[in-house]
């Protein structure tokens, strides 16, 4: 990766000077008048996606000067680093492998990391598993078959799961479902205790040190419900486990059958291709989990293969560099236009804000750029209904990526091409906008910036695509700006302060909170606890 910050760059130069000069007032219109052929100038396809960012304010010139930027950053040699297993983690000392984890013995992705050898092991044992459990062979403590499934997680551990669980509800197999717990407060545990049987339940925890707070809370929660309704000897066939904490696990009583590992070099917010997936595959079944693994490898050859002009994962960070430092853009909104993909933008903001909010560079310096932007966004018409008038008529740029299936997850395609021409309608207008001089009220700026992924259906090996494409996204913006994408030690500094508070509310500490608001506000907290 480049020692130098980006600002520094002379391609960075050029940006600025080309900015001023031709793009800040540029209409995205007029360059359509300009050049009849950008449709198929700025398109361009990655396995079963496509990518049109023709409705975006960038010029040929634009596109030279960012792949100019790319390589004077260096973004090449990182993405091959990261195959190689490189310590691209350099604040914890970590590869960084999750590419690893989809990947085929044949392609020898950091065969020498120690870790990566084991990755069809593990595969292989999560298969025998879950086919053990959809086929019946693998039963509750009552011979009843477990065909409700509760992933116990949080984070990437949680987040994961829930959106391609979502997203790939029609490839459920039949009799299984899915079901989540992850916030701390219990009231998920609750309602889904209200709902299911116990003896039809496996619990499966994903805590890489099988002591974050929030999932092992719950999951002692959970443990206490299946003991009292079923005894404690029920736990060893009623809960499984990802994690590599062994000693943890013995002391809460995981069966040794039932334990799934992975590696510290395994990201949570990357983790859904590893053991953590093993809810999601216990529903969708071992041979769908395969296709989504196969989906990620393929965007995996697509990153390393494609030219960078040609390299979807790299347009779409070239153009949010683009519009995050040369045009203020704060956030982003992601609109997917199915509602199988309700929870697709939840995910993104993980990735992309955990990933990407860094104020230090990996040399430790301060950056001297904007870095992440703030992700946000909600299904198709939905949205349209609730925060699109912002986008339209708003005071603020908010670049859009809109995502597409042509052909229906589950309703009917009458229903679907309604959504199609909703989607496809967006975007123009967000583009033209409208005028008139009669009503003020009634008029849309326009030339609202916007990206179309389009995909036939959303299938587990497309749904793999998707996700790869934006984990690379994240990580050549990360490469751009010089800083860390895998690391998150803004999430540790309020766990910890949760510990001090926990006691301060308790009163096991025999001493006040420090700060006059916190002391207030517990005291308030004390006075309306039963």
């Amino acid at each position: 990766m480049s020692d130098a910050y980006p600002t520094d760059l002379p391609s960075w130069q050029a940006l600025e000077n080309h900015f001023a000069a031709e793009l800040r007032f540029q209409n995205i219109a007029e360059l359509f008048v300009e050049d009849e052929q950008r449709f198929t100038d700025f398109s361009l396809t990655a396995g079963d996606l496509f990518l049109d960012y023709s409705k975006n304010i960038l010029s040929a010139r634009t596109r030279e000067l960012l792949i100019g930027l790319a390589h004077e950053a260096h973004v090449p040699a990182a993405i091959e680093s990261m195959f190689a297993g490189e310590m691209l983690n350099n604040t914890e000392a970590r590869s960084v492998l999750h590419v690893a984890l989809r990947s085929t013995p044949s392609d020898d992705v950091a065969s020498d990391i120690p870790g990566v050898a084991e990755i069809w092991q593990t595969l292989d044992k999560i298969t025998a598993f879950v086919d053990g459990v959809q086929q019946g062979q693998m039963l509750g403590c009552s011979g009843r078959r477990l065909t409700n499934i509760v992933n116990i997680g949080i984070g990437g551990s949680d987040l994961g799961p829930v959106m391609a669980s979502r997203a790939l509800r029609p490839y459920w197999s039949p009799g299984m479902s899915f079901h989540s717990v992850s916030n701390i407060d219990g009231t998920q545990l609750i309602d889904l205790m209200e709902l299911l049987d116990p003896e039809e339940t496996l619990f499966v925890i994903c805590s890489k040190t099988f002591t974050t707070q929030e999932t092992m809370t719950n999951a002692r929660a959970a443990a206490n419900w299946v003991t009292e309704r079923l005894g404690a000897a029920a736990i060893n066939q009623h809960f499984a486990a990802a994690s590599t904490n062994h000693e943890a696990m013995d002391v809460f009583g995981i069966n040794p059958d039932y334990r799934f590992g992975f590696w510290d070099w395994v990201g949570g917010r990357y983790s859904i291709w590893s053991a953590v997936g093993l809810s999601l595959a216990l529903v969708i079944g071992s041979d769908r989990f395969r296709e989504l693994l196969a989906g990620g490898r393929r965007m995996d050859q697509h990153l390393r293969t494609a030219p960078l002009e040609e390299n979807m994962p790299v347009m779409l960070a070239l153009l949010g560099v683009w519009y995050n430092n040369f045009f203020g853009a704060d956030s982003q909104a992601v609109l997917p236009y199915d509602n199988r993909l309700d929870r697709f933008p939840a995910y993104l903001q993980q990735l992309q804000m955990e990933s990407s909010g860094k104020g230090v560079r990996r040399d430790g310096r301060a950056v001297q750029c904007k870095t992440g932007a703030i992700i946000w966004g909600e299904p198709g018409s939905n949205a349209q209904h609730s925060f699109y008038q912002l986008l339209h008529q708003g005071t603020r740029l908010a670049p859009a990526d809109f995502i597409l299936p042509v052909v229906s997850s589950g309703g009917s395609q009458a229903q679907q091409d309604l959504a199609i021409a909703n989607c496809l309608a967006q975007s123009e207008a967000l583009m033209d906008g409208y005028h008139d001089a009669d009503s003020p009220h009634r008029i849309h700026p326009g030339n609202r910036p916007s990206n179309t992924i389009l995909l036939q259906q959303l299938t587990p090996g497309i749904l793999g695509q998707l996700i790869a494409l934006y984990e690379h996204k994240v990580f050549v913006e990360g490469v751009i700006w010089g800083i860390n994408s895998f690391d998150q030690y803004g999430v540790e500094l309020g766990k910890r302060l949760a510990g001090d508070c926990f006691e301060l509310l308790h009163g096991d500490s025999g001493r006040d909170a420090e700060n006059d608001s916190t002391k207030g506000l517990l005291a308030r907290v004390k006075h309306w606890r039963p």
